[in-house]
């Protein structure tokens, strides 16, 4: 298991996405160093009716045996646990996916703040030229969310709003989800047979 990412919750609305990525990096082998806000936590129960344990400790046991993970797979982190491998570039994983990303989390990690460990796992990757995917959930967006957004696109930062399409003809939410997951996957080079692809015949 050399492959590793770090998957972070914000609180924007969007838990399912976060979930069914977690599950689609396990399946595919990856670490995965998770960091959630307090605001995602909140949101994980309302649209998921999950409470996850208070400890970080707990929270990596608990979605482990949720995702049939290998002991140690998802490595939780709390948000001052300073000493965790996300928090210095000789360490972090090279990629990172803020699954859903609040305006909040955008702001604070386009002016480099670092106030907590997900905004400094953040700043790292982009400070190590890695690769920093955020999945924004918000509507409408106002002239500050698109002039923070910019800045970070012209940093490398991929903006994927989670705006899922409806060509491959979705039957159910879970199909809506599986289209937005399927684009990270894609943007993270991890192959995946979520969803049929533009072009494609049906079936």
């Amino acid at each position: 298991m050399n492959k590793a990412i770090t998957l972070a919750l914000t609180g924007a609305s969007g838990a399912p996405y976060a979930l069914r990525l977690l599950e689609c990096l396990v399946q595919a082998d990856y670490r995965v160093y998770l960091l959630a806000s307090s605001a995602a936590r909140v949101v994980l129960k309302t649209e998921q009716q999950q409470e996850w344990p208070s400890s970080p400790k707990e929270i990596s046991a608990y979605l482990c045996r949720q995702y049939g993970a290998k002991e140690g797979q998802i490595v939780a982190c709390g948000k001052e646990e300073w000493f965790s491998p996300v928090a210095s570039g000789s360490a972090a994983p090279r990629q990172m996916v803020v699954c859903p990303c609040s305006m909040g989390t955008v702001s604070a990690i386009a002016n480099g703040t670092s106030d907590n460990l997900l905004e400094r796992a953040a700043d790292v990757v982009i400070k190590e030229r890695g690769q920093l995917i955020l999945v924004p959930r918000e509507s409408p967006f106002s002239a500050i969310h698109l002039e923070n957004m910019l800045k970070l696109a012209r940093l490398g930062v991929t903006i994927m709003p989670a705006a899922p399409g409806f060509y491959h003809e979705p039957k159910s939410i879970a199909d809506l989800v599986d289209f937005m997951v399927a684009r990270i996957l894609d943007h993270l080079g991890i192959e995946h047979a979520l969803t049929r692809r533009w072009g494609y015949a049906k079936g």
